[in-house]
Formats: structure tokens, C-alpha cells, sequence
């Protein structure tokens, strides 16, 4: 391999950069996960992440990840042959239904384009059709990390309520935690579904459901087949900051300094402005290349990532491949029936303008080397935003 100054761009949407302080907070000897200290870790982690999904619930934290976090919603709410309805709104829905299905569940889908977050009139539709109230939870991907897409939930849970149904709210905000504005006591959501890698600035390996006081009768009831995944295993020994097996110790000690940095020093309304603004001036920059933003409706533009369509005749797999070949920086591919036709730009976790100008340098760099029709604009637009000379 030839060597490379500089660091690695890597602007995926996860995982993500991680603080060189988060880092050096991992960098320590493992503790007794028994011991006095540990408790004071535990507590410091559990009540951080209420803060962060805006819950006065319960939260756990599992050593596993965003599609284990999933697996835990399911499990511990529902039974054997319960129906489920889920909204398409790209590759993780689609995993997400795939995984339900796996589990013995009954799946109704709201079919989607791929452009567009969850319909909440078509949910609120299904819903009122089912007098009997066969359907027992409604799972939808807050961001959807294959398209730059975010469902908005409160119109959601508002149409769940016109219909009168007493299905459960299931959230997967894997790729829009601390990211993006979010709401799990306000919104009414009943479990929340969360990972590390992320807006949380940490490496993968833990995965989070916050759980709502619904979500936790239902799991009196519950009769999927669980032990790892049991949130009853979970909550009793939390309560006193422990866990019922061995954490992830470690990467707790990044979660306490991204904690940290995000709520204490930053504030988390500030880091979810500054993902606001990372990601319009991203989207500006694209517009200013002549591309596409894939996603359709400006109202539902993520904060955390842009997927960029491709003009016709050009392969998004080869762009990456240039981009990281001269320049060292890494984009996201296309996932699923997008392969090959978007890239996907990630501007979310410890992210910065300066980081974003680089990015998008990169970018522009490679559409010209390699050969993809353009503006040599999109670089320009952005820092015009970003100076405040916004050019409206």
C-alpha cells in the first residue's frame, strides 16, 4: 500500500469520526463490573441517554448493535404470529421487515419509493381499516440511512391517535440520534431504537431502546422467545447502575465523554443546529454541481447525510472509487436497489465546517477526475452559506 499523509476522510454515514478524546477516555484499564466504581459509570451512562432520547423512561444499553437494538424492541413487546406494520422507506426498513419476518411476525408493508419518509395518513389509514386490532405495533425508520430520508413522528403518532388504535410505536433512530431533532416522551413513542456509531461519536458496539411505560406492560405479556435481549434481565440490575452480564466497559467510558461533550459542553439543541447547518450547506453544494438530492421532499432533507443521485450513464461505485484512490476519503454507496446510482455524503457526529469544506472538496475533485458531468460550483455554494454570504 503507498503511504498516505494526512488522516483518512471518512465521511460514511456511520460509523463515524470519533473525538480523539473519546478516544483517549477508552484508552483506560478495564474495571470490576461489580465494583463501586462501575456503578457510578452505569448511572452516569443510563441517565445521559434519557437526556439524549428526551425520556424520563427507562433505558438500556446492550453490548450488540443497531440491528440487536431492533431485534430487543421486537422480542420483548410482541408474540408468535403478531402483525406488524411497516413503512418502506429504504434499505434499513427493508432489513428491518426482513429481520420481523425471521422472527415468526406477520408483516404488513406500506410499500414506498425510496425518496419519501413513512406516509402517516396511509398509517393512520391501515390502522382504521383494522377493527380488530390485529396489528400490533407500527415500526418506522425515523432517518433512513440508504437515502438522506427523515420520517417525521409526530404526524405519526397523531395519526395513530385519530385512528383510536392501541398499536405500539416502534422508532428506529439508529442514524438520527443526536443528530436530529427527536422526541421520545413527546412524541408518544413507545420504543425508540438506538446505536453507538453515530451521532453519539462513539465506535460501534452498543446499541440502546429507550422503552415507554406501554411498551413495558406489553412486555408482561410478551411470549417471543429471549434471554440476551430481555429487558427484565436488564432493568432490575440497572437500577442501581450495574448489568445482569459483561458490558462493553470500555466503550462506556467513550459514551461518559461524548456524553459530555454533547449535553454539557455543546448542549444538545446547539449540536442538533449545527447538523442543520452541515447538512443545508451540503445540500447547496450539490445543487451547485447540478445534481440530484435524492430525497424528494425538502421537508423531510436529513441533517445526518445527502444521498446524491448520479446522472445517467455513470456509476456511483466508480466515483467512490476514484475519490478514494486520489483522495483518500470514503462516501457512502448506494445500498440495495440504489447500488450503483447514489453516493452517499455523511455529516453527522464530531463534524465541523471546516471537516464539511474538505468533504466536499474531495468531492468535487472526483466529479471532475472522473469524468462525471458537473458545475464546478458545488465547493463555492457551500462556503457561501457558511460565511454568511448566503446568496438566497
Amino acid at each position: 500500500m503507498s503511504f498516505r499523509g494526512g488522516r483518512h476522510f471518512l465521511q460514511i454515514p456511520g460509523p463515524t469520526n470519533v473525538p480523539d478524546r473519546v478516544l483517549r477516555a477508552m484508552d483506560m484499564p478495564t474495571m470490576d463490573h461489580r465494583g463501586p466504581d462501575f456503578a457510578v459509570l452505569g448511572r452516569q451512562v443510563l441517565d445521559g441517554m434519557k437526556r439524549v432520547f428526551r425520556t424520563e423512561g427507562a433505558v438500556v444499553i446492550y453490548p450488540g448493535s443497531g440491528t440487536g437494538a431492533w431485534e430487543a424492541a421486537l422480542v420483548n413487546t410482541l408474540s408468535p404470529g403478531d402483525r406488524v406494520l411497516m413503512c418502506e422507506t429504504g434499505q434499513f426498513s427493508t432489513l428491518w421487515t426482513q429481520l420481523a419476518k425471521r422472527l415468526g411476525l406477520e408483516v404488513d408493508l406500506i410499500a414506498g419509493d425510496w425518496r419519501s419518509g413513512a406516509d402517516a395518513d396511509a398509517i393512520g389509514a391501515r390502522l382504521a381499516a383494522d377493527k380488530g386490532h390485529a396489528i400490533k405495533a407500527v415500526c418506522v425508520v425515523h432517518n433512513e440511512t440508504s437515502t438522506g430520508v427523515t420520517s417525521r413522528i409526530a404526524p405519526v403518532r397523531k395519526a395513530m391517535d385519530a385512528a383510536g388504535h392501541p398499536a405500539l410505536l416502534m422508532v428506529d433512530t439508529i442514524s438520527s440520534l443526536a443528530s436530529i431533532d427527536y422526541r421520545h416522551d413527546e412524541w408518544g413513542v413507545d420504543v425508540t431504537i438506538a446505536g453507538s456509531q453515530k451521532g453519539l461519536m462513539l465506535p460501534p458496539g452498543l446499541g440502546f431502546n429507550a422503552i415507554g411505560a406501554r411498551a413495558l406492560k406489553a412486555a408482561e405479556s410478551s411470549r417471543m422467545p429471549k434471554s440476551y435481549w430481555a429487558w427484565s434481565e436488564m432493568l432490575g440490575p440497572n437500577e442501581k447502575g450495574y448489568f445482569p452480564y459483561t458490558p462493553a466497559t470500555n466503550i462506556l467510558y467513550g459514551l461518559r465523554e461524548a456524553l459530555v461533550m454533547l449535553l454539557d459542553e455543546e448542549g444538545l439543541d446547539n449540536a442538533l443546529a449545527r447538523h442543520d447547518r452541515l447538512a443545508e450547506a451540503t445540500r447547496r453544494a450539490v445543487r451547485g454541481w447540478g445534481l440530484e438530492i435524492l430525497c424528494r421532499n425538502e421537508a423531510e432533507y436529513s441533517a445526518s447525510l445527502t444521498a446524491v443521485t448520479m446522472p445517467a450513464g455513470h456509476d456511483a461505485d466508480a466515483l467512490r472509487k476514484v475519490i478514494l484512490e486520489k483522495f483518500d476519503m470514503s462516501l457512502g454507496a448506494g445500498l440495495g436497489r440504489l447500488a450503483g446510482k447514489v453516493f452517499r455524503i455523511g455529516h453527522l457526529g464530531h463534524f465541523n465546517e471546516l471537516m464539511l469544506m474538505g468533504t466536499l472538496a474531495g468531492v468535487e475533485m472526483g466529479l471532475a477526475a472522473a469524468g462525471v458531468p458537473h458545475k464546478p460550483a458545488g465547493v463555492q455554494a457551500a462556503m457561501a452559506y457558511l460565511s454568511g454570504r448566503r446568496n438566497d
